[in-house]
């Protein structure tokens, strides 16, 4: 194959042509579109990855990395919590007890949960919560969420009123426990749902005003840096009388919606490099159909049906192409840009942040490069095949 002949036809075809105008204008949008569908896939998938970490970061951070659990009454004790923290010393433990109550305030009536904590061990497997606890739990002492406390219009020192599902005998009558508590810090985790419904007290609290048996718990908050491989190792220290979960194995559900929905997003927006694609198609059909004359008289003076084959796949591939690398340098110009520049806000009590985040996997732009320049491969073979299948004879038959 005569590389020189081919490469200076390739040069050629790639003018501007004043007799068909048309053709090079297709060529044009050809490319145009491919850019722009790159490099809105790009950034699309940058959002979306950048969504799911920051959804991932909020839920790990108020869900804890690891639950230990109980199956029977009373299995978790403070014997299996000295246990766990002798076996797995590079890991830290904090249990809780809990219970659900209702926050009243004026006809405003709120339900969540409430947790008796050890202050001390919590703020090392919850952030969150050391953020906010300044100083020891006082007589009735509770930390709630920011968001919460800015609904109701309460701060720091204010009393709240948190009502208990325990019945108690009033008169003739069972009514609900309720207690006034004074709110001692307030945290923000960026996600209202565990702003407005998570509050934390102290055993001593907690025990005093439900009766509870000191020792005795309701479950084990761990933290760990790799729950994944833990949660393996530590199941098979645990009796039979308790379970461990994960925070993925919680959120299952919505994490999986969350991929589903973002495959949905590739597919959908590399339709649109598709649909530019088949410009490229129509674009190189016209140039073939146009140039019928000149295609039969090449093969005639002695240019191969490879070489011309090669002729136009190449010049499909330099649009293709061409649009591929422009559309991934201008999605990953756009990332940059959206990354350090406020362009997109958010609205933070939505979405738990203000700045639209953004992360673009290696693997997902690898996958948006290969299907483009698949999509490009294919849509230039057809045409370079019908121009190779131009018979001579018959062309300059009718000449």
């Amino acid at each position: 194959m005569n590389k020189r002949f081919v490469n200076t036809m390739v040069r050629r075809y790639l003018r501007f042509d004043r007799e068909h105008p048309f053709i090079f204008l297709s060529a044009i949008l050809a490319f145009l579109g491919i850019m722009i569908g790159v490099t809105v896939l790009i950034i699309a998938m940058a959002i979306m990855n950048g969504m799911e970490k920051e959804f991932e970061k909020r839920l790990f951070v108020m869900n804890y990395p690891l639950t230990v659990y109980p199956k029977l009454r009373n299995a978790i004790d403070d014997a299996l919590v000295t246990a766990l923290e002798d076996k797995f010393p590079d890991l830290s433990f904090s249990p809780y007890m809990q219970t659900q109550v209702m926050v009243r305030k004026g006809g405003t009536l709120k339900g969540g949960l409430m947790f008796g904590i050890d202050p001390e061990r919590e703020k090392v497997v919850n952030e969150v919560f050391a953020k906010a606890y300044a100083k020891p739990f006082g007589k009735y002492g509770v930390v709630i969420g920011k968001p919460l406390a800015e609904h109701l219009r309460l701060d720091i020192g204010d009393k709240i009123m948190f009502i208990f599902s325990t019945l108690r005998p009033a008169g003739l009558t069972l009514m609900p426990l309720s207690k006034r508590f004074t709110i001692e810090g307030l945290f923000r985790s960026g996600l209202n749902a565990y702003d407005e419904s998570y509050y934390y007290t102290s055993f001593r609290t907690f025990e005093k005003i439900l009766g509870r048996k000191p020792g005795h718990y309701d479950g084990i908050h761990i933290e760990s840096h790799h729950p994944m491989k833990d949660i393996e190792t530590i199941k098979e220290e645990l009796p039979g009388s308790v379970g461990i979960i994960g925070w993925w194995q919680q959120n299952g559900n919505f994490f999986t919606a969350m991929q589903m929905e973002k495959h949905a997003l590739f597919i959908v927006l590399m339709l649109i490099i598709l649909i530019a694609s088949l410009n490229i198609v129509s674009s190189l059909l016209m140039t073939v159909m146009n140039r019928r004359s000149e295609v039969a008289l090449l093969l005639s003076l002695g240019a191969s049906k490879r070489e011309i084959m090669q002729i136009f796949f190449r010049l499909g591939l330099i649009i293709g192409l061409g649009g591929v690398f422009f559309g991934a340098l201008l999605g990953l110009v756009g990332v940059e840009l959206l990354s350090h520049f406020d362009i997109v806000s958010l609205p933070e009590d939505v979405y738990g942040t203000s700045r639209l985040p953004l992360d673009l996997d290696a693997v997902d732009f690898v996958s948006i490069l290969v299907g483009a320049f698949l999509i490009t491969l294919f849509s230039s073979l057809y045409p370079a095949k019908k121009a190779s299948q131009v018979d001579p004879l018959k062309v300059l038959r009718n000449e």
